[in-house]
């Protein structure tokens, strides 16, 4: 499935198998030598919400959550028959997430996640500052960046731009991810504001590299031009891969999206642990 062409390889595990999922993430999301995906993304068990989403990034690191996958996750429930509701309680490792789902003539239309409250904590972000606003000036490749640090229940540095469809992103984006001021390593979004207050976006995602889209990552940049007095607390986000609307009142931030289907099949995991 993807949202906004940010792509995961999605798995029934509700039987709730103890494989070594990082692993098989590595190998499955290879887009030459496996199926090809961007993370890979566990339907499981949960006694908190109607589901637990559980996904590993590309590189089989363990996520937290994506603004994407958890979309794809909303369509994937209700269109193969595990929900027939369109408010669903969704429990991820950033914390219980509320979704609702548009429905026109039985498919799901576009998916509205609560994304929960931004955290602005150093401690919890988590980045080594004392700046009490987040705002952190750093050195990377012979220029000095300004960056707000965010957590969307994963951490983010968002970089304004005067241009970003020339930015390098390919070569700072790295840097900035492996910086000593995050010790868990950070996702980077470059955001240019146009005048028309929509802001462009691209990401270069902890784990991936650029994608597409990034759900977390679009939440971080709107909420950071809100604080910087940049635009309202509702507007749009352009990625790579397509539109997402995004509100912040002030306290909670909501996301809304399309997802979709791209193939399915079966494949024998045992074969490749």
């Amino acid at each position: 499935m993807h949202g906004l062409g940010n792509d995961f390889i999605i798995i029934d595990n509700l039987q709730d198998k103890k494989l070594d999922w990082s692993k098989l993430a590595k190998k499955l999301c290879q887009r030459n030598t496996g199926i090809g995906g961007d993370g890979l993304v566990l339907v499981s068990p949960s006694d908190k919400g109607d589901y637990k989403m559980v996904i590993y990034n590309s590189d089989g690191s363990l996520a937290q959550m994506c603004g994407n996958a958890i979309r794809c996750f909303g369509k994937y429930l209700y269109e193969k028959g595990y929900t027939d509701k369109t408010n669903l309680v969704i429990d991820t490792d950033a914390g219980v997430k509320q979704l609702y789902l548009k429905i026109n003539e039985g498919l799901v239309e576009t998916v509205k996640v609560d994304m929960g409250p931004p955290i602005f904590q150093p401690e919890l972000i988590p980045v080594n500052t004392t700046n009490s606003d987040n705002n952190i000036k750093i050195q990377v490749a012979q220029q000095e960046l300004n960056i707000t640090a965010i957590s969307m229940g994963n951490p983010h540095a968002v970089i304004f731009v005067d241009q970003v469809e020339d930015f390098p992103v390919k070569e700072i984006g790295p840097l900035i991810e492996n910086h000593p001021l995050f010790p868990q390593k950070t996702n980077v979004e470059f955001v240019q504001l146009k005048e028309d207050g929509t802001l462009v976006m691209r990401v270069w995602e902890r784990g991936v590299g650029e994608t597409q889209a990034c759900g977390t990552g679009a939440c971080a940049a709107f909420v950071a031009s809100v604080l910087k007095g940049k635009v309202k607390n509702q507007g749009e986000v352009h990625l790579l891969g397509g539109v997402l609307k995004i509100t912040f009142d002030g306290e909670r931030v909501f996301k809304e999206g399309p997802a979709a289907f791209v193939f399915e099949g079966k494949v024998k995991i045992e074969e490749w642990l």
